[in-house]
């Protein structure tokens, strides 16, 4: 069971901060194995969606606003614990993601920036690719975007 919590930055605990910041980097820096700088200046403005179970954060995506990241609303840092994986928690956090997207903005076109190795698994939500691939801190990307 997944208890899912969406705010804006402003709204979160520094408890809540803290998760998710060590989620991020638990996969994005450690796991991945890629030196970057995760906090972008885009997470102020943003919303963050998260999936609770049993008081842990098992996933986290943040619903950028349009005109931030792209002039489409966006999906970014999608991202689910190690401890979570294989249990459809991926699916369930971009159907949810999808979902808040569309009731915060409107719905219209989402663009994201997905690692290439997910292209198919985006693509099972409507996602289509948009852009030739490109390096972001040495792990190929592409744009995708769902109409």
């Amino acid at each position: 069971m997944i208890t899912w919590t969406i705010k804006k930055f402003d709204d979160l605990s520094p408890h809540e901060l803290y998760t998710i910041l060590r989620l991020r980097s638990e996969v994005f820096v450690v796991e991945q194995n890629c030196v970057f700088l995760d906090m972008d200046n885009k997470d102020q403005s943003s919303y963050h969606l998260m999936g609770w179970r049993n008081g842990q954060l098992v996933t986290y995506t943040r619903l950028v606003q349009p005109g931030i990241a792209y002039a489409e609303p966006s999906i970014g840092r999608v991202v689910t614990s190690p401890s979570a994986r294989g249990t459809g928690i991926g699916k369930l956090v971009m159907e949810k993601s999808i979902e808040e997207a569309e009731r915060l903005f409107g719905k219209k076109a989402i663009k994201i920036g997905a690692q290439l190795y997910l292209k198919k698994f985006y693509h099972s939500f409507g996602f289509e690719q948009s852009s030739d691939i490109y390096d972001e801190d040495g792990i190929e990307h592409i744009e995708m975007t769902r109409e």
